[in-house]
């Protein structure tokens, strides 16, 4: 099977990393499918996607939902077909220190990034193992290795993706189903713009000197792009990256975070 052939879930795939990744997929002539809870507002769909609206279908996705996830696989299967690759890049992020952490700051991350990626994986793997070829990549973070105060459950839900894509892999072998994650330190996205806004209005500072604070994060002093992690994606996603699986890949910029 050419890449032109295949056939392409990116959850999350209207912002960020996901839609870079999407459109990145394409550029290789993959169908390229995206999740979303947005998709169900189609101006919203054409505004974003762009020239891009006719290679990517966006439809409704709730990662949280076993039945939203379950009926998305099947309507693109059925299209399609199969799923060839899969990439999950849904997630929510909200800080919260420890004491007298809210519930529901910590079960939305667990049933978001966790979670929902375990429940897109399920969906995928019998369509993937009985074609005998699939691509699996979970967005993690470089807080999946490393702690940060205040952020107790977003760098526990990112580091159970890396345990559950070694179990992935595992049971994926045998069938040339690989599963490996990508770990990006702060990347330059909507949500990065939204902290930005918010430490602009904070302290005062201007655009351009908050942005320069996040970027002296790492010693490159350099926000890492989406087409960056875009680039990574798509080659994990290929015939060439069969042996690289149980996996995590840290776009950090050398930056531990």
């Amino acid at each position: 099977m050419t890449s032109g052939q295949r056939t392409a879930i990116v959850t999350g795939g209207l912002s960020g990393m996901g839609l870079a990744i999407a459109r990145r997929l394409t550029r290789d002539g993959t169908t390229v499918f995206v999740g979303t809870r947005r998709a169900g507002d189609e101006a919203v769909v054409r505004d974003v996607l762009g020239s891009d609206a006719g290679s990517i279908q966006a439809a409704f996705l709730d990662v949280q939902s076993r039945e939203s996830v379950d009926a998305f696989v099947a309507h693109v299967a059925a299209a399609r077909g199969g799923v060839d690759i899969l990439v999950n890049a849904a997630g929510v992020y909200e800080e919260a220190g420890i004491i007298d952490h809210p519930d529901k700051v910590w079960e939305d991350h667990i049933d978001t990034n966790l979670s929902g990626t375990f429940r897109m994986i399920r969906a995928v793997m019998p369509l993937m193992t009985r074609a005998g070829w699939g691509r699996i990549i979970n967005l993690a973070s470089v807080a999946a290795h490393n702690g940060m105060a205040n952020n107790a459950a977003y760098c526990a839900s990112k580091a159970g993706l890396l345990g559950l894509g070694r179990c992935v892999s595992l049971e994926g072998a045998a069938h040339g189903v690989t599963c490996v994650s990508i770990s990006p330190t702060w990347v330059e996205t909507e949500m990065l713009r939204r902290f930005i806004d918010a430490d602009m209005k904070a302290t005062g500072q201007t655009l351009e000197q908050v942005r320069a604070d996040y970027a002296r994060s790492n010693p490159q002093n350099q926000l890492v792009q989406p087409s960056e992690v875009a680039e990574l994606a798509a080659f994990l996603a290929s015939d060439a990256a069969r042996a690289l699986t149980m996996e995590d890949y840290q776009i950090n910029a050398g930056s531990l975070w």
